[in-house]
């Protein structure tokens, strides 16, 4: 296995620094963000597309530092209701799944998105139960209507161009867990699959060891994301853990992002890298940085030290005690 970083939170060091930074503190790999949430802070994906040279340099620039790319990330949401979004959203994932192949990967990370509960809303409509009825039938109207039309299309797309899509199952959107990345794959596509983000799973009551169980015999783990969270007992004992106060109001959220080994130790740290490695998963954990009690420099070299500590990269020898 080897260790990378979700190059978003380097974007204000400029292309040069941060790969520069990415060799200092010992990376093997970067995820490089070209669109959408994450923003294109490093260069324009679709002048990139269109220039041979400047696609030779990247490559070049990050193999001078021993470093690999390790996927292209345009999380968004390319089935929103709002047609301008959708149709950015669009663009700038149909860009990377083009550009990734010519950079090396064959990776692009995304979400599902969360289309409207009808053709007439205007605003996402993340449904969490079945009752009212009219739930029910906004999460019909999703999948069939929006969702496997959408993807189904993308997921031939990808395979056209030797790309795999690796969801991150992100409450708020239509695939946010196990389950839902595997229903979107059985009905789009074998293109699709995860971008396995533990920190996601815990605040919501899924075991990610677990998930990657499932996911793992489902051959369909695509990418691995290194980030924890920290789970506020009190607080998840008053409120549960469905809380939309703001991600800086620390000590009243039921749930917090933390830089790996802060929200949870060794006790899922091994397990999990253990169980990726036994589902045959021996690529990159890549670091996304988002603990609001830490600088990013400090945060992201702590997860650094730690994931370098549980990470398991050579190869099993036979089993010479039998």
């Amino acid at each position: 296995m080897k260790l990378g970083v979700m190059g978003a939170g380097l974007g204000q060091m400029g292309w040069t620094k941060a790969l520069d930074y990415c060799k200092q503190v010992g990376l093997d790999a970067i995820e490089i963000p070209v669109g959408c949430y994450p923003g294109q802070p490093f260069f324009d994906p679709k002048e990139v597309l269109a220039d041979t040279a400047a696609q030779k340099k990247i490559i070049e620039d990050v193999k001078q530092r021993g470093l690999e790319i390790i996927g292209l990330a345009v999380h968004g949401n390319p089935v929103s209701p709002n047609p301008e979004t959708a149709a950015q959203h669009a663009v700038a994932h149909d860009t990377a799944v083009r550009l990734a192949p010519k950079l090396g990967t064959n990776v692009v990370i995304n979400f599902s998105g969360c289309p409207g509960g009808s053709p007439a809303d205007k605003q996402p409509n993340w449904v969490t139960c079945p009752w009212p009825e009219e739930f029910s039938q906004i999460i019909k109207y999703q999948w069939d209507d929006v969702l496997i039309p959408f993807w189904t299309k993308k997921n031939k797309e990808a395979a056209n161009e030797g790309v795999k899509i690796a969801f991150e199952a992100h409450p708020g959107f239509c695939v946010y867990n196990t389950e839902t990345i595997l229903k979107l794959r059985a009905a789009a596509g074998e293109q699709l699959g995860a971008n396995l983000d533990p920190s996601h799973f815990f605040w919501q009551g899924i075991d990610p060891v677990e998930s990657a169980r499932v996911l793992g015999d489902a051959g369909c783990i695509f990418h691995v994301h290194g980030k924890d969270t920290g789970i506020d007992a009190h607080n998840t004992r008053i409120n549960g853990t469905l809380d939309t106060k703001s991600y800086g109001d620390l000590g009243a959220r039921s749930w917090v992002f933390r830089t790996c080994g802060y929200g949870h130790g060794d006790e899922f740290w091994k397990p999990f890298i253990s169980m990726l490695k036994m589902k045959g998963y021996d690529g990159v954990i890549s670091i996304e940085h988002e603990d609001a009690l830490m600088s990013v420099q400090e945060g992201f070299e702590k997860a650094v030290a730690y994931l370098r500590s549980v990470l398991i990269k050579e190869v099993a020898g036979d089993a010479w005690w039998f």
